[in-house]
């Protein structure tokens, strides 16, 4: 049965907050579609040109000037549906001011690839617990897609999960387009859990790149990752999904080896010597690896799951042990 989403609010004001708006308004079916943005300025930009002016600047925003606005609660409260696309780091933050009541019946979609810090939540979980949000009411956008490409209209694949298949398909026809394809899933522990995690091997990826390590050491340390991250979906959630799938192993590839992929880009930094606040300045963007491996370390003294690569990175990011001799102790554990 359909759940009749006519009214989308995007939370979020960033690249891929900027990509979702292009799929939402170049998608054929008939729905309106509201934008929140903290930055005053940048929405009076949109309002006038019709850009972004900082991210994704090339994408036309065919989103009515009066749909866009830096107070949400308004936007909130007209919506069927809420997608959230902020930092995970910020998102207590952005929604200050909104109540369990503001959200009640709403439809909420997380395109959010973290954690939520000192909860130490994935983004459903934390909406259950803190604004009764329920969880057959929640969905989860995963890639493997980056907003760059979608910027410049190249073929990518979206996953939709939702305990409520039937939910996920309709939000999954608001999405395709000419160069968006969607996949629906009903796995929503595993792929937040999986977008969180392929951003932390793929920090490990650029680090080892910035010390110096090639392609050989690169393909070995991914197709450990990709068992690593099993091992621990399958502690923490353990149904039956195949790894292999695009919202796994494909989130991991793109995110692990493209060049858009800011965790890459930021892994890479660190890996030639850059401290953690000198990379992030210069980037100007968020590395949501950065937080998400702290908060992993938290969850997974609750498990217990092998996980190397993600000790390695959290050691060097949060122990300031060294780049090149964290990566020489982790290639003597990898297979």
């Amino acid at each position: 049965m359909l759940k009749q989403i006519h009214k989308i609010t995007v939370v979020g004001g960033g690249s891929w907050a900027t990509a979702n708006i292009k799929m939402l308004a170049d998608n054929t079916v008939e729905k309106e579609i509201f934008w929140w943005m903290r930055n005053e300025q940048a929405v009076e930009h949109i309002g006038k040109f019709r850009h972004n002016p900082n991210y994704l600047s090339s994408v036309e925003i065919k989103v009515p000037a009066a749909n866009i606005s830096s107070d949400l609660k308004p936007l909130i409260q007209v919506a069927d549906c809420i997608l959230l696309n902020v930092p995970a780091a910020f998102l207590k933050e952005a929604l200050a001011g909104i109540t369990a009541e503001d959200l009640a019946g709403k439809k909420i979609v997380s395109a959010i690839k973290g954690i939520v810090p000192d909860e130490n939540q994935i983004i459903g979980e934390f909406l259950n617990q803190n604004y009764n949000v329920s969880f057959s009411n929640f969905m989860v956008i995963s890639g493997p897609c980056h907003a760059e490409e979608v910027a410049l209209e190249k073929l990518s694949y979206l996953t939709i999960a939702s305990q409520d298949v039937d939910l996920a398909t309709e939000f999954a026809s608001m999405l395709n387009t000419r160069y968006i394809k969607t996949i629906v899933s009903d796995d929503i522990y595993g792929t937040e859990y999986g977008a969180v995690l392929k951003n932390v091997y793929a920090i490990a990826s650029g680090i080892c790149h910035g010390v110096g390590y090639g392609d050989n050491f690169q393909s070995v340390l991914i197709s450990n990752a990709i068992r690593e991250l099993e091992r621990f979906v399958d502690e923490v959630h353990p149904i039956d999904r195949d790894i292999k799938e695009s919202a796994y192993l494909g989130d991991l590839l793109v995110t692990a080896y493209s060049q858009f992929s800011r965790n890459r880009t930021f892994g890479n930094m660190i890996g030639k010597g850059y401290t953690v606040t000198s990379a992030q300045l210069e980037m100007n963007m968020i590395a949501e690896g950065y937080y998400a491996v702290n908060c992993l370390h938290q969850i997974n003294r609750q498990y217990k799951v092998d996980m190397p690569i993600c000790e390695a990175v959290y050691a060097i990011l949060y122990k300031k042990a060294s780049p090149t001799v964290e990566m020489r102790k982790l290639a003597e554990k990898l297979s």
